[in-house]
């Protein structure tokens, strides 16, 4: 078969399914050229998923009359501008849309009108293209001073394979919307309006421009949860700003579904930013969760390509590193300043699986071993009182070696001598221990509950990544030198990372085929179970592989080793060591979660107490 050239026609439909996939395709491309134009306003409407009609109207500056016929031309566009010589720059790109592909491409698969009314014009003037074939420009209705008014029907009727791959009305319909949500986080002074079949689905008015207005578009957009739990971004590094919000570590969610990442206004997916998001949560949330974050980073068009698909969703960075960072080193330093903060879903969800007993019983006498210290709740002033109401708790604390220091009664650095009320710490004072695992500690309105091996695990790992970064993590040695036996593949992988682990803390050495023999520890895990703690390590350097080398994932190790030496679950504690992990928490970075992403205390105010038992 000869070569030969394709009918423009033809050229026109392949390449329309590059630029246009499915209806939300032809809205991100319309909404973004609205967005060009200057709009303050935008009204999306869809019936049929999008299939049936399209329209986008917006106030933007319109389109001129004798510019109306070229604007369906492929290739044609007013957004990049030539120098003398007639070149163009395609790195130098400072707006949405530039290919000059959308309006033909759409134009060539359905049936198209564009009705624009240019600013200054005494009239406004449309034209039309079904199919490819483009009709003369004739006189218009256009109800605005200035904009444009894009109407497309029957999208994909000129390309029926096409349209059997579309999805069904509805999730189309929802595809849509996603989109507009993404176009609106990144314009928050654009008030938007989306329609479908009829019903206003969302209806987003102009926000003021900055991180107030943004965080109130975000809010509106992924809930006020959102908005109670989002941590401010603000950094700049080399010409480049990252801005936006991300959510407590306890904020998580089960799928990526809730990041948003923006590139000069633009919604992109690129795996190097969602990289660096993961790399900066990595210490605080487990494998299967992944935060929420809303990131917007504004960098010089000359340091990032657009230009990789038409689609435009996709970008290069010229210093990639650099960028990423960026991205680590500004959501770290948020987290850190969030202090012990958990998110507020956390209390909701406590709250949430309280059922009010209606059942009448009679009253309550305890048997058993607990009855022979039953006083009744009593409640205390001093933090040494709790070993009071927890009977049994004197004499096994007296044997139980204190994993963190024991406060005195002197106030917190900056405080005025003299005692202070353990109720007005963030945490409270401890009350109770239950099931000899949560503290319940008192704060001036409301109780804290604490999952004691969760909170000290986090503790640990935070004292030991410190001394790592200063290269100073402490040993101990073992009184006698503890054997491990290993699958002889599993014993070779640890045997080679010897001196990666001696950096944590961990001196082993080979011992034979299939066995590693464990000199020191870290002294922070104390009596630590090392059987356990080299197979765990094991099991991680046999899941990453040999290529991966271990101090790209120091801070995973750390994590291993801090909870198999944080106190356990059912260790009983006396009312200074409860008290003792209160403060440490109050004074340590990420307490509020575990090294999982698990909360580690749950709050309630009094107000929510006082509304299980119908006082609200």
């Amino acid at each position: 078969m000869p070569i030969r050239r394709l009918p423009p026609e033809t050229v026109n439909r392949i390449a329309a399914g590059e630029v246009v996939e499915r209806p939300a395709s032809a809205v991100k491309e319309l909404v973004e050229n609205a967005l060009d134009a200057g709009a303050a306003r935008v009204d999306i409407q869809a019936d049929g998923g999008g299939l049936s009609r399209i329209l986008i109207a917006d106030d933007g500056k319109g389109i001129p009359r004798d510019e109306l016929p070229l604007a369906v031309e492929r290739h044609a566009t007013s957004k990049l501008e030539a120098d003398d010589a007639g070149d163009v720059d395609l790195l130098r790109i400072f707006t949405l849309g530039f290919r000059g592909e959308a309006l033909p491409s759409i134009g060539s698969v359905a049936r198209l009108t564009i009705t624009s009314r240019a600013m200054g014009a005494p009239e406004a003037w449309a034209v039309s293209v079904e199919g490819g074939d483009q009709r003369p420009i004739a006189p218009g209705a256009f109800p605005g001073d200035h904009g444009a008014r894009v109407e497309v029907r029957d999208l994909f009727y000129a390309t029926p394979a096409r349209l059997k791959f579309m999805k069904s009305a509805r999730a189309e319909a929802m595809a849509i919307s996603d989109e507009i949500k993404r176009q609106a986080m990144a314009h928050e002074a654009t008030a938007f309006t989306l329609t479908l079949d009829g019903k206003t689905t969302l209806r987003l008015p102009a926000e003021h421009p900055g991180d107030e207005g943004r965080l109130k578009r975000l809010a509106a957009l992924l809930g006020r949860d959102f908005e109670d739990n989002a941590l401010l971004i603000d950094q700049s590094r080399d010409g480049i700003r990252l801005s936006g919000y991300a959510g407590l570590p306890t904020y998580s969610r089960g799928n990526a579904a809730h990041q948003f990442l923006f590139v000069n206004g633009r919604p992109v997916k690129d795996r190097l930013l969602q990289g660096a998001l993961r790399g900066a949560y990595a210490d605080f949330l487990a494998r299967d969760r992944h935060p929420a974050a809303a990131l917007f980073l504004d960098i010089d068009p000359l340091s990032v390509d657009v230009n990789v698909h038409p689609a435009k969703a996709e970008v290069r960075f010229r210093d990639p590193a650099m960028v990423r960072g960026l991205i680590v080193g500004a959501l770290r330093h948020a987290l850190a300043a969030a202090g012990h903060r958990a998110s507020t879903t956390v209390a909701a969800d406590a709250l949430s699986g309280f059922q009010p007993h209606m059942g009448v019983g009679g009253p309550y006498s305890p048997s058993g071993p607990a009855a022979e210290g039953w006083s009744g709740w009593t409640g205390w002033s001093r933090p040494e009182a709790a070993a009071q109401v927890i009977p049994g708790l004197n004499e096994r604390s007296a044997r139980v070696e204190t994993a963190w220091p024991v406060p005195s009664d002197r106030p917190p650095s900056g405080e005025a001598a003299g005692f202070i009320d353990p109720l007005d710490y963030p945490l409270g004072a401890a009350r109770a221990q239950l099931h000899a695992n949560y503290i319940v500690a008192q704060t001036r309105d409301g109780l804290v509950v604490v999952d004691q091996h969760a909170a000290h695990e986090r503790l640990v790992y935070e004292r030991m990544k410190t001394q790592m970064a200063e290269g100073a993590v402490t040993r101990q040695a073992l009184l006698t030198p503890e054997v491990v036996e290993l699958d002889p593949a599993e014993a070779e992988r640890v045997a080679d990372r010897a001196d990666e682990l001696a950096a944590l803390g961990l001196i082993v050495e080979a011992f034979g085929a299939g066995a590693v023999l464990v000199r020191e520890t870290p002294a922070l895990l104390g009596d630590c179970d090392v059987q356990g703690l080299i197979r765990d390590i094991a099991d991680d350097l046999s899941e990453h592989g040999s290529a991966l080398a271990l101090t790209e994932r120091l801070g995973e190790v750390c994590g291993t080793m801090a909870c198999h030496g944080s106190v356990r679950s059912g260790r009983v504690l006396s009312a200074p060591e409860m008290n003792a992990l209160l403060r440490q928490m109050e004074a340590t970075p990420h307490s509020g979660q575990c090294n999982h992403g698990r909360p580690t205390y749950v709050e309630l105010k009094l107000h929510d107490l006082e509304k299980l038992f119908g006082r609200r």
